[in-house]
């Protein structure tokens, strides 16, 4: 490509991150480890340099407090950007996340606005336990109020963020460790890709064919797009034509490219770093029921987490994950049938 400007995930954030907060004054930032440090994950680097620590603003190891703040800041008329550093925390700071962030314009009539950016990290492999590895898609899109997004290379990451921070609405904004070009977390090379300068937004609810095909639709969302990509390789060496869908958000959610998708291929396969049940992979598969079920031609296959705790061993965490090889032997059995 002609002029190609590579930037990895977290440098298109910090970028997009920028580039917002030189057009809006209101938008600001808030979180552990966000200033001096660039985040842990790079994601803010180089913003405390150019906007100093009034609008960057390191905060305390307090997620209660920092996120009600930011609920009480952005209905008073500001933007900010809230990381909360790792998703598995969200548990000591529901309260402030959903019967505030996501409720206070329905609980004003619409009075008030909440628009503010919560971005997490999610993603396993690491060896780092149950409480720092799992993503939550589920838990956050299943619950009303809140825009939820998941971006899978660095042009989609940096669009995506620009929408976010000028939505009016709360967005949780979760990016997977693995995709975010952090050397130290062995990160997956087909993130980082060319990324324009300039600034520009990509619409929510607007999913990616990011590989044609005509025998299988196999549908994911940050990782697993990456882990579908691999399998549509090994597929075609099988002969099969695999197409692969990226969501890119889960709310809204583009029920209508999956749908179109699955209705040229007759057959589907959802790949999801969470939990197997009650999750995004069969909110999917029922949106395909629901439509017409006449569209499949085998029973749908899903390929996620089991649902088990994380395991801190490193050969029993790999043995659980999603994987290319997986997928692969979910379209095998789904031929069997």
């Amino acid at each position: 490509m002609e002029n190609e400007r590579k930037l990895t995930i977290a440098r298109s954030m910090a970028e997009a991150t920028a580039q917002e907060m030189r057009r809006d004054e209101n938008v600001f930032v808030m979180g552990e480890d966000i200033g001096q440090l660039g985040g842990v994950y790079g994601n803010t680097r180089g913003l405390i340099e150019e906007f100093g620590s009034k609008r960057i603003r390191d905060t305390p190891i307090s997620e209660t407090a920092f996120i009600g703040a930011a609920v009480g800041a952005a209905q008073d008329g500001m933007r900010p950007v809230v990381e909360l550093m790792f998703v598995d925390f969200f548990g000591v700071c529901f309260d402030a996340i959903y019967n505030l962030m996501a409720k206070n314009i329905y609980f004003s009539g619409g009075k008030f606005k909440v628009p503010m950016v919560l971005m997490t990290s999610g993603g396993g492999g690491y060896s780092d336990g149950g409480q720092h590895s799992q993503v939550l898609y589920g838990t956050f899109a299943h619950l009303p109020g809140m825009k939820v997004v998941c971006p899978s290379n660095a042009y989609d990451a940096k669009g995506l963020m620009a929408t976010a921070i000028r939505d009016d609405n709360p967005v949780v904004y979760m990016y997977h460790k693995s995709l975010q070009g952090m050397g130290w977390l062995g990160t997956e090379q087909g993130a980082t890709v060319h990324t324009p300068e300039e600034e520009y937004t990509i619409p929510f609810g607007e999913a990616k064919i990011v590989k044609e095909g005509s025998d299988v639709t196999i549908v994911g969302v940050g990782l697993g797009v990456h882990n579908g990509l691999k399998a549509a390789k090994l597929l075609e060496e099988k002969g099969v034509n695999a197409e692969v869908v990226d969501l890119r958000t889960l709310v809204p959610l583009d029920r209508d490219t999956v749908f179109n998708s699955v209705k040229k291929t007759g057959h589907l396969i959802v790949v999801d770093e969470d939990y197997q049940s009650y999750g995004l992979t069969g909110e999917i598969i029922a949106t395909i029921a629901e439509r017409d079920i006449t569209a499949l031609k085998a029973s749908p296959q899903r390929v996620a987490y089991p649902d088990i705790p994380i395991p801190f061993s490193r050969p029993m965490e790999r043995f659980a994950l999603p994987n290319p090889e997986k997928i692969v032997n979910a379209y095998a059995k789904m031929k069997e049938q």
